[in-house]
């Protein structure tokens, strides 16, 4: 009788074990994962072509940081149409502008999730200054037409 319970604990063990496995199988296949693609080059002038190309993936065409990536993302896009509101009604130009560029740290941007745009246009550009601060002000202005009235 002895025996019959711990085949039939060991059984049960052996269960458990396997369906707890097969979970952790599961949820890792269902894991959404960012691919990372190469930057297609845009016109410097249109910030609202910029933004498509390189923002609305995570921001949403919107702004509203509903993008279609938004799901593989640890810590959830911020919402681009409430800048001027959590900034007492005035547009934060150069806060968002450095965080284009890369100069200053965004904490939930956490491990770079978010590309630093400023190096990216930097290349794209060939290293020519004007063309990567047209970039990067043009997609500035472009976010500022997205703020919430």
């Amino acid at each position: 009788m002895c025996i019959k319970k711990l085949a039939l604990i060991f059984t049960a063990l052996t269960v458990m074990t396997c369906t707890v496995a097969a979970q952790d199988q599961l949820q890792d296949q269902n894991q959404k994962v960012i691919q990372h693609a190469n930057i297609q080059p845009t016109s410097p002038a249109s910030g609202k072509e910029m933004y498509t190309a390189y923002c609305a993936v995570c921001h949403g065409t919107d702004g509203k940081g509903g993008g279609p990536a938004t799901s593989a993302l640890k810590v959830p896009p911020t919402d681009l149409t409430s800048l001027s509101k959590s900034n007492g009604g005035k547009f934060p130009a150069m806060k968002v502008m450095y965080a284009i560029s890369g100069q200053s740290a965004v904490p939930a941007h956490g491990s770079r999730e978010m590309p630093v745009w400023g190096s990216l246009f930097w290349n794209m550009s060939h290293g020519h200054e004007g063309e990567v601060q047209q970039r990067e002000a043009n997609l500035t202005k472009y976010v500022e037409s997205l703020q919430a009235k």
